[in-house]
């Protein structure tokens, strides 16, 4: 997803000469191509992640489109003021790119972890939230950011993710999930890098015969209420699966609107982290192993939820 960014980031550059990068002490290497080209359009904020926001308001309110990135922690909870005050109370066009998300950073403990992000970024007026599902989700994503001309925060893994479509999807839209795969039994959607693991969950639930719809919602915040409506009524279990805690994230987005529309079909079972900090020593398929969250973990939770309703 990183290396997709920064290649997608070059290209846009290369368009739209408002497109500005603001980097908060990292990926300077990463960038080579974009700061050869665009010599003027890169600057290092260091590691003053509230100024280097605050100064991406200024230059949007000023005719420009600044990119703000770096580590998920750091250009979230470390400089929210300013995200709420600066950047969404002005409606400024801002694009705050956040890599390593979720648990991507596992090995370096909880200062480099990001489970409640979700649930800050969306609680802010004016603050679109995406959250790309691989590499080709991040190049549409960035892309539809800076034609929105908003607030947007797009969340992404680190490196290394598997790639699960063959090119920037034709259909991707801010707002409006997308299919992957038809089912009847049990209608999994995934937001973010859990994509691969929910496919492959799903082909786990096929072996037990269980036929599972799949959806990526890379946008928790508008969410896509048509394809809601539509996955509740026609599936008896609908599962949300995030790398982002259980309170606030994408799996309560829509439980949200469940409660609020008063849609009465359908199940809802959300499965993310747990409303504890992961204190663990390892890399991020042992801390997803550990938290619940590898694609054999997800299909066992959804096999026995659909045995207890049965046995119900």
């Amino acid at each position: 997803m990183r290396n997709a960014f920064a290649n997608e980031l070059t290209t846009l550059g290369g368009e739209d000469n408002r497109v500005v990068m603001l980097s908060g002490d990292i990926g300077n290497r990463l960038f080579d191509k974009f700061r050869a080209k665009h010599p003027d359009r890169f600057f290092n904020c260091g590691i003053a992640e509230q100024n280097m926001m605050g100064v991406a308001a200024g230059m949007a309110m000023s005719g420009l489109r600044p990119i703000a990135y770096t580590i998920t922690p750091f250009v979230t909870t470390r400089c929210l003021e300013q995200i709420r005050t600066d950047v969404c109370y002005h409606e400024a066009p801002v694009t705050i790119v956040a890599v390593g998300a979720g648990l991507a950073y596992a090995g370096l403990g909880p200062t480099h972890h990001s489970c409640e992000d979700i649930s800050f970024l969306r609680s802010i007026p004016n603050m679109t939230v995406v959250c790309p599902g691989d590499e080709w989700e991040v190049r549409a994503a960035l892309r539809a950011a800076i034609a929105d001309d908003r607030p947007c925060y797009i969340r992404m893994g680190k490196k290394g993710e598997p790639v699960v479509h063959d090119s920037i999807p034709a259909d991707f839209a801010i707002g409006r999930a997308l299919s992957l795969r038809k089912g009847r039994d049990v209608c999994l959607l995934s937001t973010g890098n859990m994509l691969p693991e929910v496919l492959e969950a799903a082909d786990l639930l096929e072996k037990e015969g269980i036929s599972a719809s799949v959806a990526s919602f890379h946008t928790v915040k508008p969410l896509d209420e048509v394809y809601l409506a539509t996955a509740f009524a026609d599936h008896p279990l609908i599962v949300t699966v995030e790398e982002h805690s259980v309170i606030g994230g994408f799996g309560a987005a829509v439980a949200e609107w469940l409660i609020d529309t008063g849609t009465r079909s359908g199940s809802l079972l959300r499965i993310g982290t747990p409303d504890r900090f992961y204190k663990l020593s390892g890399e991020q398929d042992f801390a997803r192993e550990q938290l619940g969250l590898s694609a054999q973990q997800i299909a066992g939770r959804i096999v026995e939820t659909r045995r207890q309703k049965e046995a119900s």
